[in-house]
């Protein structure tokens, strides 16, 4: 046994049989420099003392060079790293501690040198290397350990965040408890003010849609995203002027069609606003790039929900002009602002930019190809229906 070795084993003994004075040292030094440690949660202040008598026994253990240490050394290092993680202390945290009980193991160990022969002082540069080895080698192993663990943990937490959110878009937040755990995991309120939103895949783009939760987020409107079936679904927490706000920032992110369902005071009412999101994001158009909150699109989607019904309007109100050829397009438009105009020939004009008379031309043009005159009450909410039938995405009356 060379001469160094010889004396860390004889350094090693002696502050082994005075470990319980170095704890006392280390645990007093450890809580003056970390909040975490001094308040006693989630590490108990017996808990931090029976660690640290363990890691301190392994360490000089190792320091000695003992074979058993060698064994043992890895094992629980990570031990150490999986225990802080799933306590939540920060790795910097316990980083720190480490470097502060290497601190207090090098000045006991410098104390015990200062005594010895001058032959054995000039060691005192290799012991202390030898010091700081086994520490960065402890602190090593631990940070992977715990970096490992925390990745697992957060898999584990959005897996479940994840299977509570389908779980309330499926319909299952009726179930007390299920409402509950949501509500937890998702770390929102069971009773607030929520919207549902679909946003559809773009087929020419398979990266689509953006995330937009960082947008809302700054903001101010928490939400939680997951893909379902060719679409993104996502829980919104909205305040009242919100809604506005939202199909703006979607509309921001370029997503290629999204729909938004009213909103609904209750975690458990998310599946039915799953499945009113879907409603306004079906009344639009593929590439339309719209956004549509579904209170905008109630006749849209009532049309397209009964199709036989969209396709009789279509050609009870408006089959002539749908088979008058090159004069369809133009008589169309013209009848879809005159009648957002409110029937007003010059309205529709200032927005068409032609003549009043042309727009009074145009609609008896319409009236005669349809058979409907164009001063019935009927027939301007049939034309308006009607075409709101064509705008549906689907086949239908050509």
């Amino acid at each position: 046994m060379n001469e160094e070795l010889a004396l860390r084993r004889e350094l090693a003994v002696t502050l082994v049989a005075d470990i319980d004075r170095l704890i006392d040292s280390l645990a007093d030094d450890i809580c003056a420099h970390s909040t975490h440690y001094a308040s006693g949660s989630p590490v108990s202040h017996d808990d931090l003392r029976l660690a640290l008598r363990g890691n301190m026994e392994l360490a000089l253990l190792e320091f000695a060079g003992m074979p058993a240490a060698e064994q043992r050394f890895e094992a629980v290092a990570a031990e150490n790293g999986r225990l802080r993680a799933e306590q939540g202390m920060p790795l910097a945290t316990v980083l720190r501690a480490y470097r502060r009980g290497g601190r207090v193991l090098w000045q006991a160990m410098a104390d015990w040198m200062r005594d010895r022969p001058p032959v054995q002082q000039r060691l005192v540069g290799d012991m202390a290397g030898a010091v700081w080895e086994t520490i960065d080698r402890f602190s090593s192993a631990m940070a992977d350990a715990y970096r490992l663990r925390t990745l697992e943990l957060q898999h584990r937490e959005a897996s479940r965040r994840g299977a509570l959110f389908e779980a309330l878009l499926d319909g299952r937040g009726g179930e007390s408890a299920v409402a509950g755990a949501a509500a937890t995991a998702l770390g929102v309120p069971r009773h607030g003010r929520y919207v549902v939103v679909v946003i559809a895949q773009d087929a020419h783009d398979p990266a689509s849609p953006p995330d937009p939760g960082p947008a809302l987020e700054a903001l101010g409107m928490w939400s939680f995203w997951r893909p379902r079936a060719e679409t993104v679904a996502g829980l919104v927490r909205v305040r009242e002027a919100d809604t506005a706000a939202l199909a703006d920032a979607l509309r921001a992110q370029g997503v290629c069609r999204a729909g938004i369902s009213p909103p609904f005071e209750e975690l458990p009412a998310a599946a039915q606003g799953l499945r009113l999101a879907r409603r306004a994001l079906d009344t639009l158009p593929p590439g339309s790039r719209e956004v549509a909150a579904l209170d905008e699109r109630l006749v849209h989607a009532a049309l397209g929900a009964e199709p036989e019904i969209a396709d009789r309007l279509a050609v009870r109100y408006l089959d002539g002009v749908l088979r008058s050829g090159a004069e369809r397009s133009v008589l169309l438009d013209t009848l879809r602002v005159w009648l957002d105009e409110g029937c007003s020939a010059s309205g529709a004009a200032t927005r068409l930019f032609c003549h009043r008379n042309t727009i009074l031309n145009r609609i008896g043009r319409v009236a005669e190809l349809t058979g409907w005159p164009a001063d019935s009450g009927e027939a301007r909410l049939g034309w308006s229906l009607a075409l709101r039938a064509l705008e549906l995405d689907r086949p239908g009356p050509s």
